[in-house]
């Protein structure tokens, strides 16, 4: 009964979620194709593929996640290169940043959790695994998959200070869709005692750790920074601040805090990225209320004239964070400065790169303590403590380069993920 109530809910939504992906779906036009994706529609020749070969489906909702499971995708690769590797996504976003995992043989947005939806798509992908990236847990998906004898695997599993409350209101009815679920690959003990705490069993557990620590070193990495500056436009003996998937109403606090950085290092320069692209012309009407010339990253090219002092790069792209910050003197990573929860910090360290944030991470918590106490980034409490650790960071070039270091060196403590996980996927691979 409670399934047929939760069918009719999604019912209800899809009058507001269908015109939603739709309008979204205009931008990176794949509008029919996505609909029909989620309604379990798939081309003849995709579904042929599959017929008789062993397929491993990683669903990862959107850039982060994508990001984050993209070592176990190569790892997987490398594991079973027979197997066929299809990635999932909700967001369009995600499946465009999907399509740099060259390891990937398919890329498909996931299916509406309606029963008759999964059911069909289940039949007709078959997969021998699903494996499901951190809380990304539908329950007519799950259900489908155990009644049809589809293994179903959490990777990089987190429960935050935030969801573990909404989880634990599911009462009965999670502990029911959680026993549907042979494997809980959890990122830290926290993480496993709070799963078994909303109803997993002690023998469904593994602390894997966080995969997000085996990201490998970007191409980015090895692009000489005059290349780099060439690039984006910028003049040479820049000191580049990227501020990364910022969210409404922090990017004016950042250009407030650049503005009054030019003043004491008028060489400095900001890139905002924005978490959503779409909201570039929102942005940068906020740049232009405090008087910030600003170029749009689709416009560069090679005639654009090198930028001046106090400009902005506003970038309106996706794909190329891990690029800016390559490039980046300083990193700061949205999401933080209000309360949404932050964003991945890894990547800035991965790069050796010092990593400011606010102080709304928790859906980063264990992350930004380690690197805290790593002393490979900082943590800011507002808008004026910005500017204070900025300043700091601005005028002192050697703490920029020791905290760079310390975050790098934890990701080379910490690695090892990857290859605990696939153990527990190999247990219905390999039988």
């Amino acid at each position: 009964m409670i399934y047929l109530l939760y069918d009719l809910l999604l019912c209800l939504s899809a009058l507001i979620l269908v015109p939603y992906y739709l309008v979204r779906g205009v931008r990176y036009g794949k509008t029919r194709r996505g609909i029909r994706e989620r309604l379990g529609s798939y081309p003849r020749g995709f579904v042929h593929s599959l017929k008789g070969r062993t397929v491993i489906w990683v669903h990862a909702v959107s850039v982060g996640e994508t990001r984050g499971v993209a070592p176990l995708v190569r790892a997987l690769r490398e594991r079973y290169p027979d197997a066929v590797l299809l990635l999932s996504h909700v967001t369009e976003t995600g499946r465009e940043v999907a399509r740099q995992v060259a390891e990937a043989d398919h890329c498909i947005f996931f299916p509406f959790d309606l029963s008759w939806v999964v059911r069909r798509v289940l039949r007709r992908i078959s997969p021998t695994v699903v494996v499901l990236m951190e809380t990304e847990i539908w329950p007519n998906f799950v259900r489908a998959a155990e009644r049809q004898g589809i293994p179903v695997v959490l990777v990089n599993g987190r429960i935050s200070d935030r969801s573990l409350p909404r989880y634990r209101m599911g009462g009965k009815l999670l502990k029911s869709i959680l026993a549907g679920i042979p494997a809980f690959c959890m990122q830290t003990a926290l993480d496993a005692r709070r799963i078994r705490l909303l109803g997993a069993t002690p023998e469904q557990i593994v602390v894997t750790g966080n995969l997000k620590f085996d990201m490998p070193e970007p191409p980015a990495a090895t692009l000489a920074r005059a290349e780099l500056l060439a690039r984006f436009r910028l003049p040479a003996g820049s000191l580049v601040w990227v501020a990364g998937s910022t969210h409404a109403g922090e990017e004016r606090m950042v250009a407030e805090v650049y503005r009054q950085l030019l003043e004491i290092q008028p060489n400095l320069f900001l890139i905002l990225v924005p978490r959503r692209p779409e909201r570039a012309r929102q942005v940068a009407e906020e740049l232009a209320r405090l008087n910030l010339r600003h170029l749009l990253r689709t416009t560069l090219d090679e005639a654009t004239p090198t930028m001046g002092p106090g400009e902005v790069l506003l970038v309106d792209t996706i794909g190329e964070m891990l690029t800016f910050y390559a490039l980046a003197d300083i990193v700061f990573v949205g999401g933080s400065l209000i309360p949404a929860g932050g964003h991945n910090i890894l990547e800035a360290s991965l790069l050796s790169k010092p990593v400011v944030h606010g102080p709304h991470m928790q859906n980063f918590k264990e992350i930004a303590n380690l690197i805290r106490k790593a002393q490979g980034g900082l943590a800011v409490a507002d808008r004026d403590d910005l500017y204070h650790q900025m300043r700091l960071l601005v005028e002192n070039p050697a703490e920029r380069e020791r905290l760079g270091k310390n975050g790098y060196n934890l990701l080379q403590q910490n690695r090892g993920a990857t290859e605990r996980t696939l153990a527990v996927i190999g247990r219905y691979l390999n039988g």
